[in-house]
């Protein structure tokens, strides 16, 4: 077994925000920087050219902020990602820079937001420091559907958020917006979602929710993906599995490292809380983004009452029975939902 990163206050929740081109992230972002619940919030802003402009539009625009220009944080200056994670850590810990207890990074509507994560969640450096709170996406209430239907990357956004925001609630026809929620409620069941327009209040702590551990899924039945979906948006789909026995530690590492070589690419996500054999009261959580993984994180106790090891994955062109078999060889697994 890897080693174990305990679960604490000592390192800073990340919040990742993203979705597609002209969704309205930066204006939610604005708004919720407005609040007194997020003044002590560190940022860091991808824009996708030579010259920024978002960071202009944000009141808060001073030494807790990293801008990060020139491409997108998912690929041309995805290594600037831990270097502007550690330049925060530094101003922090130097009292060059007021105190931050949160990071938020908005990343450009062209972002692929699985390296995002894995440079959080894989980077030993980041893991020291940070932790992954979650991932928030943006869906625009007008064009999200347009975005879906052209946009592989806008699919992908969606599927693997930990949160959903349908944005210019105000703006679009309800039926639309009906419509739009019950497309991502098939292609992520799990993600809870709000819709926000101009004038509706906002809840920093929907936003900034940080639970130790992965988020319990809901497994409401959801409706399957339409036939006439896009091929991109079919393929993906939400696998539940419930583990019936506790597993061995010595299997964490080999399991995750199986998983990665099976399914690559197409484990968008892996979330998961897990009882162990050598201390059952005590599980560790899960996470792994495509061919990445989190070190395991041993939490003090079982989040509720239920007790049971639960791993969720967004994946994309694997049939549920396979993804279950593949767990299943290191564990009893039975599938519950997808």
């Amino acid at each position: 077994m890897p080693p174990v990163v305990p679960f604490g206050p000592s390192r800073i929740p990340v919040t990742v925000l993203t979705g597609s081109l002209g969704a309205g992230k930066t204006t939610l972002l604005a708004r919720l920087l407005a609040l007194p619940a997020l003044a002590d919030t560190a940022l860091i802003i991808n824009e996708f050219g030579a010259v920024g402009l978002d960071h202009r539009l944000l009141d808060s625009a001073d030494e807790r902020l990293v801008t990060l220009a020139g491409g997108c944080v998912c690929c041309t200056v995805r290594s600037d990602l831990g270097v502007a994670l550690d330049r925060l850590f530094q101003r922090r810990v130097r009292a060059t820079a007021p105190f931050f207890r949160r990071v938020i990074i908005e990343t450009t509507g062209l972002a692929d937001p699985a390296p995002v994560l894995q440079a959080i969640i894989a980077e030993p450096l980041s893991v020291a420091r940070y932790r992954l709170a979650g991932l928030v996406a943006v869906i625009d209430g007008i064009a999200g559907a347009a975005a879906l239907d052209a946009r592989p990357e806008a699919v992908k956004q969606a599927a693997i958020a930990d949160r959903l925001v349908l944005s210019k609630a105000d703006l679009a026809l309800p039926a639309a917006l009906d419509a739009l929620e019950a497309r991502l409620a098939a292609l992520n069941p799990a993600a809870p979602r709000i819709r926000a327009g101009r004038d509706s209040a906002l809840d920093p702590a929907w936003f900034l929710a940080d639970a130790p551990g992965p988020p319990r899924p809901r497994f409401a039945a959801a409706a399957p993906a339409s036939p006439d979906a896009p091929a991109h948006e079919a393929a993906i789909h939400a696998v539940a599995l419930a583990l019936d026995a506790p597993l061995p530690p010595e299997r964490v590492e080999p399991m995750l490292a199986d998983l990665a070589r099976r399914f690559g690419a197409d484990l968008l996500r892996l979330k998961a809380i897990v009882a162990l054999a050598d201390d059952a009261a005590r599980p560790v959580a899960l996470h792994a983004v495509q061919h990445r993984h989190h070190p395991p994180e041993r939490l003090p106790a079982w989040p509720d009452a239920e007790r049971r090891s639960l791993l969720v994955a967004i994946l994309r062109g694997v049939p549920a029975d396979a993804f279950r078999a593949a767990v299943a060889a290191f564990a009893p697994a039975r599938i519950l939902s997808g």
